[in-house]
């Protein structure tokens, strides 16, 4: 029903920035969450930041507060993670993710690698 395709990845030395979005394909009208995950290679994967498709209440991991921005544009079904001041603990692959309404059903992007050098 959805696709999901981040883009924005890329090779980044330590505080400089990186804006990456996930464009979706499909029917989305029964989203009601977009989500930002990322995994590094032996780590669990991990919740980065969400907002919802309707409205805009926020939340972010504690470690990326204050240096990341979640936001979307409903009109082109994209939603973006700005990513400021990077570090090399965010080197991941970052996966965006759209949770359905009373179904639950997720939809995950196939990743985009982001690597951060000290």
């Amino acid at each position: 029903q959805v696709q999901l395709v981040e883009t924005g990845g890329g090779s980044v030395q330590a505080g400089e920035s990186l804006t990456l979005s996930c464009g979706a394909s499909g029917r989305t009208w029964n989203v009601m969450l977009m989500r930002w995950f990322r995994q590094s290679p032996g780590r669990e994967r991990e919740f980065v930041a969400q907002i919802p498709y309707r409205g805009s209440e926020t939340r972010y991991v504690d470690s990326v507060k204050g240096r990341f921005t979640i936001y979307k544009d409903n009109a082109k079904n994209t939603f973006y993670l700005q990513m400021n001041n990077l570090q090399p603990e965010d080197t991941a692959i970052y996966y965006c993710n759209m949770q359905e309404r009373q179904t639950s059903i997720e939809y995950w992007g196939q990743g985009t690698q982001v690597t951060v050098s000290a």
